[in-house]
């Protein structure tokens, strides 16, 4: 694979995976619309980890906080502002990870790889996105999280397995909605991405080992570079914005690409 389409991948990546625009519904777009090899699953995972690292080192003292408070919650207690964050990530956690082994087990997984799925899950959700900001409050903070929402923050990620949809636009349509603010919605969906990324890049992990091979892990390892860059540079200004911009912009560009992707589908 070439330097500059790995670059193109990882960028992709990099920029998607946190703003609610949907990385996998660009992923599969790629090579769908430009006649470009698919990247395969181990590109994949390489990304996959980039941005893990991205997100880890960007909210680093909330991780730290988490981590410590793991160990206690391994213990049986969960006496600590930690423990109970790190609580909160495994109830949010659980149901996409049992929803993405059925469909990984039934196949259903490969049958919503498709242009048009893409195209009306980006129109549907960036619309509900609209709704859910507009409507939605600004009472509670990040540290006002709780088991009840992060089950209810948890099961709308399930829908994010559907390609177009986006794992961070979909877990902060329903903090939104639950009454988080911008950038505390943000950041709850940022901190549920770590274990998620994790539990899909292990997953995904395993089907590559037996792929291996130095010209593969060479390539791996450049795509993560570039996608850890490009998380990087994209959490920082999505954060930065949201202190005084709303989710109008994303809910635009979705809504055009989606409308792009529907005609695209059905001519």
């Amino acid at each position: 694979m070439t330097l500059f389409h790995l670059f193109i991948l990882a960028v992709i990546q990099g920029l998607t995976e946190f703003l609610p625009v949907s990385s996998s519904g660009h992923l599969i777009l790629l090579p769908a619309l430009t006649g470009a090899p698919d990247q395969g699953l181990a590109i994949d995972v390489a990304v996959h980890v980039g941005t893990l690292f991205a997100v880890i080192l960007f909210f680093w003292s909330d991780v730290k906080i988490a981590a410590t408070g793991t160990t206690r919650l391994l213990r049986g207690k969960v006496d600590t502002a930690g423990a109970f964050l790190a609580l909160c990530l495994i109830i949010a956690t659980i149901p996409v990870i049992i929803a993405g082994l059925i469909l990984k087990a039934s196949g259903l997984n490969e049958l919503l790889r498709s242009t048009a799925v893409i195209g009306w899950m980006m129109l549907i959700f960036g619309l509900v996105l609209y709704w859910a900001d507009r409507t939605g409050t600004t009472d509670r903070k990040a540290t006002d999280w709780t088991l009840k929402h992060a089950l209810w923050m948890g099961c709308a990620q399930v829908l994010a397995l559907i390609p177009g949809t986006s794992r961070s636009g979909i877990t902060i349509t329903a903090a939104r909605r639950l009454g988080y603010g911008r950038e505390g919605g943000a950041k709850l969906a940022m901190l549920m991405s770590i274990p998620t990324i994790l539990a899909s890049g292990t997953l995904l992990g395993l089907d590559v080992i037996d792929q291996a091979n130095w010209a593969l892990a060479r390539d791996g390892a450049i795509a993560a570079v570039f996608a850890f860059l490009a998380a990087l540079i994209a959490l920082s200004l999505m954060m930065r914005l949201l202190r005084t911009v709303s989710f109008t912009p994303y809910v635009i560009y979705r809504m055009i690409l989606g409308i792009i992707l529907i005609g695209w589908a059905y001519v």
